[in-house]
């Protein structure tokens, strides 16, 4: 660079090699973006920084002036495509501000010549860029700044649900999946002296046999003065409520494998025999009417290498007179008995005389799969009652001697919800596997897959189905429990109605009698084009009551730490087929948003049935599915022994299909999400109105940035809120490690607290002695990416 650019100094040399391999990175890369159809900004700011390394080798002020009208440009541009949005902003600006203040302190006294103009116009752009970057640091337009009446309704002295106030006995609390708790002592005033009231550590831990997918999702429940909770290896323990101390522990000694899909548990299951010996019918067996007395009140167990067992609540102990010692083999007449292929990773609903049973069916292995029947089996004895076998042309039949349940059939994994007074659960219903490709299915595997199915629970009748999404190639099934609830509409009825969630954000609401939509879910046409030997429904259902974007994204949204990975996201976007929601699967690989892991998943809604609100969580990550064409390393049936991936993410066989596909998260080479945050959001609906009232970002980059910055950008989430009738949310779910409480009515953030693990489950709450406790498990999540550990941790205010 001779004498010239020798003379500006080492500084100069610096800065000489910045403008001029960042003018090139962007002429490339940014002709490449406008060859694909996208913006010509970074062209043009190639060309113009060229310019300015040019003036920069001349010493000549000019330079600054120059440099001023790029800072100028981007703000435009970047105002033009984001508008006011700080994290929109941050990429674009962030590299050009801080070579802009470079300029300015260490550069700009070396030029030669009157430097005056070239200085003022550089201190006037980065004014500009200053105030820009402010006003968007306190105007967050993603943010719904609404509130909700204070007269919205108020909690009741008495639960009207026959529940004991002070137990949360279910998973969602009650079996209606409210996640409500009807405890007043924490209110916002006073849920910031919220303490560690004890800590119990399970011992649980990922073992070297483990798949990647190991998970601490379990939601304890509480009766009495006793506390029950799960590990992820299915160990069940039982603490003293009011200390954490330890009463007893089950092991089932579950014989994990690097192959399990899953390894988790998200809670057990309660009943007390006694109080529904009244409603039950007389004994069906002579085993029943043998029940010992010990095990009146039940704690049951699902294990994920297909086992249910049930436990003495009291003890411990096996239930002798369930199954086989207490141990129900549910791998009977499976189709496909290899551990881990199928696995009931949620709690089954109990009622006074059937426990109803569904499960996980590994996704996207081959066609050869365990069934996703749902059964029913005697409260006490564990003799099968009924099944429902999605895929089987009729579905109430029990296979006789030498028959199996339907291969493949579609599988309700996430919790259910029942109606005692209708008698009806509500199941959540998955897609059959594999997911991503569907030329092969059924017209009776298409049935009842993707949406909410309502059974009679005494005898596994069918009352009605509603579909959610049609011939489902996306894995958007029905993700989380179905929470029911009694609104009053505008007119002044009552309705009884369950709120289904589903992956694509949208949230069902439909008359829980008939499953008829209560707020409008219209067909509306969805694109087109399925991979060969495949097809795509004309139309998919879009309720009212929606998160879902509601314009397809653009190289806009595209994202990254820097100006320089966001170029590459916006390369990798236009390279992608993409044509909004309902992107048919594609050999040249298609952006899917929402993405498989959906706006909703398994954490729910939280619905407080005295204001009529929900609380939602819901989260915005867009995936990458590929389908990958039979061939050389890629055989259409697995080899002997073969096994699955450990994992819902990466390469997906499908064996049996004419295609294996990778599933990914759209992410940058620095592996951030490609698409511009929130990535997660806490929000609030009105349920009279069904509009939403205030919505804001939750979670920070604290445990996901190299820098352990608590920069607030709304980050993804796993897990759900509970709301109380004290007027305060609780969540943890987020991919840093804290729990949080917001106020009900107007989402204002009032208390946080540090974890020691990743807190990927869902709150619960209870009181024992007037003093009422929140309870959070902290073990993380393996595939998710936080810190694993095996803590659950009570808080309290202080005594």
């Amino acid at each position: 660079m001779s004498r010239q650019s020798t003379s500006l100094g080492f500084i100069g040399v610096i800065t000489l090699l910045f403008t001029a391999l960042t003018a090139l990175y962007l002429l490339v890369g940014g002709a490449w973006l406008l060859s694909l159809g996208g913006s010509a900004y970074y062209v043009v700011t190639g060309v113009v920084l060229l310019g300015v390394t040019w003036l920069l080798y001349r010493r000549s002020p000019a330079a600054l002036v120059l440099y001023a009208l790029v800072l100028v440009g981007t703000a435009i541009w970047a105002i033009s495509e984001s508008g006011t949005d700080f994290w929109a902003l941050a990429p674009r600006s962030g590299v050009l501000v801080l070579f802009g203040v470079w300029l300015l302190l260490l550069v700009s006294w070396r030029l030669e010549g009157a430097r005056k103009l070239g200085v003022s116009s550089l201190v006037g752009a980065l004014v500009i860029w200053a105030g820009v970057l402010v006003y968007a640091s306190f105007n967050d337009p993603q943010t719904v700044n609404g509130s909700l009446s204070a007269s919205s309704g108020a909690a009741p002295a008495t639960a009207p649900d026959g529940i004991d106030p002070a137990d949360w006995p279910a998973y969602g609390r009650t079996q209606e999946g409210t996640r409500y708790s009807p405890l007043q002592q924490i209110t916002p005033e006073n849920v910031k002296n919220l303490q560690v009231a004890w800590t119990f550590r399970t011992g649980d831990m990922k073992g070297p046999n483990d798949p990647v997918e190991i998970t601490n999702e379990v939601t304890p429940i509480k009766i009495g003065e006793l506390l029950y909770l799960c590990s992820p290896h299915q160990k069940l323990f039982a603490l003293d409520a009011k200390t954490g101390a330890l009463k007893w522990t089950f092991d089932p000694k579950l014989q994990a494998d690097p192959s399990f899909q899953h390894v988790t548990c998200r809670g057990v299951s309660y009943v007390d025999l006694s109080a529904s010996a009244a409603t039950a019918e007389p004994a069906a067996s002579a085993t029943q009417a043998a029940a010992p007395a010990a095990c009146t009140r039940r704690v049951y167990l699902p294990v994920n290498d297909g086992h249910l067992y049930a436990l003495d609540a009291q003890t411990g102990e096996r239930c002798a007179g369930f199954g086989n010692n207490g141990d129900l083999d549910l791998q009977h007449a499976q189709p496909v008995t290899t551990p881990g292929m199928y696995e009931p990773t949620s709690p089954p609903i109990v009622t006074s005389k059937v426990i109803i049973v569904a499960g996980a069916v590994e996704d996207n292995f081959s066609t050869r799969e365990p069934s996703g029947v749902i059964r029913g089996f005697d409260v006490r004895t564990g003799d099968l009652l009924w099944a429902f076998d999605p895929g089987a042309q009729d579905p109430n039949k029990i296979p006789g001697p030498g028959e199996h349940y339907t291969f493949n059939s579609p599988n309700s994994w996430a919790p259910s919800a029942y109606d005692a007074k209708l008698d009806i659960v509500y199941l959540p219903m998955g897609v059959t596997t594999p997911d991503i490709w569907g030329g092969n299915r059924t017209p009776e595997q298409e049935r009842y897959a993707s949406g909410l199915l309502a059974l009679h629970a005494s005898t596994g009748k069918l009352a009605w189905f509603y579909q959610t999404a049609h011939h489902d190639l996306w894995d958007m099934d029905q993700p989380s429990q179905p929470t029911l609830a009694d609104i009053t509409a505008k007119d002044g009825q009552t309705v009884p109605v369950v709120y289904a969630p589903a992956k694509t954000g949208n949230l069902f609401v439909l008359d829980r009698r008939t499953g008829v939509p209560v707020v409008p879910a219209p067909e509306m046409p969805v694109p087109q084009g399925a991979a060969p030997g495949d097809h795509v429904s004309p139309t998919q259902p879009f309720s009212d009551l929606t998160f879902r974007p509601k314009e397809k994204l653009t190289d806009a949204d595209m994202w990254g730490a820097t100006m320089y990975d966001q170029l590459v996201c916006r390369v990798m976007f236009h390279k992608l087929r993409y044509e909004g929601t309902f992107t048919p699967p594609s050999l040249q690989g298609t952006l899917v948003f929402p993405g498989n892991l959906g706006m909703f998943e398994w954490g729910g809604i939280a619905v407080d049935t005295d204001r009529q609100i929900a609380i939602a969580n819901p989260i915005a990550l867009p995936f990458v599915s590929r389908l990958i064409p039979r061939g050389p390393g890629n055989p259409m049936e697995p080899v002997p022994g073969a096994k699955g991936s450990g994992t819902e993410s990466g390469i997906q066989p499908q064996y049996g299909l004419p295609y294996g596909v990778t599933l990914n998260p759209f992410l940058s080479p620095f592996g951030l999400p490609c698409k511009q945050p929130a990535w997660g959001y806490i929000s609030a609906i009105d349920l009279k109105t069904n509009e939403i009232v205030w919505k804001q970002r939750i979670g920070t980059v604290r445990d996901s940035s190299p820098i352990p910055l608590p920069f607030k950008m709304g980050m993804p989430m796993l897990g759900g809120p509970i709301v109380t009738a004290g007027g305060v949310v609780f969540i943890g779910a987020t991919a840093d490690n804290y729990i949080r409480a917001f106020d009900v009515h107007t989402g204002k953030e009032l208390w946080q607290a540090r974890l020691p693990a990743g807190g990927q489950a869902t709150p619960m709450s209870y009181s024992i002695d007037g003093r009422q406790y929140i309870v959070i498990a902290a073990g993380g999540h393996g595939s998710f990416g936080t810190k694993l550990g095996d803590h659950v941790i009570a808080y309290a205010l202080p005594q």
